[in-house]
């Protein structure tokens, strides 16, 4: 997984409450196994009309916000069923950090073992950061996750709240298996005794 210390680029205000993880990403593209692949169906039924042209209007079809790295939602983002394509189709796009009032616990959890910081904030924050993310491409926010702040384009910062095991995770780019594989010294320890000690297993 990759490390997430400091992003710098163009947040996407998306104010909708409620965001599910269908309308995130359609039920019709969850046969595959991969996390690649799935950031052009981002947002489908929103991004595309049903000829399959993009809707000019949405805001990730905007030229302004097409490479954007955060997201600026409304409450209870990745509601819904407990799709892990969901956080898949958003690194996918290229998005690493959602700032929201809320998110559903299970989406919650999703994104941090795929690289993706949600970051809860009061409402009256987001707002902050939807007016500054309104501004377009020039409009660029840093976000800081050793430091657990958030600056806007016109250096207001706002600081943030994460758990340390699991910006510990973020920063060193560990998912389950590289937490797993941090431990391999001692499995590996632990298995030549067990050969020693029990040769029959």
């Amino acid at each position: 997984m990759e490390k997430f210390s400091t992003i710098t680029g163009v947040a996407a205000p998306l104010p909708l409450v409620n965001v599910d993880t269908d309308m995130i990403i359609p039920k019709q593209f969850l046969k595959t196994i991969k996390r690649t692949g799935l950031g052009v169906n981002l947002f489908d039924e929103m991004r595309y009309d049903e000829q399959g042209n993009e809707i000019a209007d949405f805001v990730l079809n905007q030229p302004a916000y097409r490479t954007a790295e955060i997201l600026i939602a409304g409450d209870n983002f990745g509601c819904g069923s407990s799709r892990e394509h969901a956080p898949w189709a958003i690194r996918d796009f290229g998005i690493r950090c959602i700032v929201a009032p809320g998110f559903a616990d299970i989406f919650f959890n999703n994104c941090f073992k795929n690289g993706i910081l949600p970051i809860v904030l009061p409402q009256e924050q987001v707002d902050i950061l939807m007016k500054d993310a309104e501004k377009g491409a020039n409009a660029r926010m840093t976000v800081d996750l050793e430091n657990q702040t958030i600056t806007t384009s016109d250096g207001v910062e706002i600081g943030f709240e994460v758990d340390p095991f699991r910006k510990h995770c973020l920063l060193e780019g560990l998912d389950d298996i590289g937490l797993t594989l941090e431990k391999a010294p001692a499995i590996a320890g632990f298995e030549a005794r067990m050969a020693q000690e029990r040769p029959w297993i």
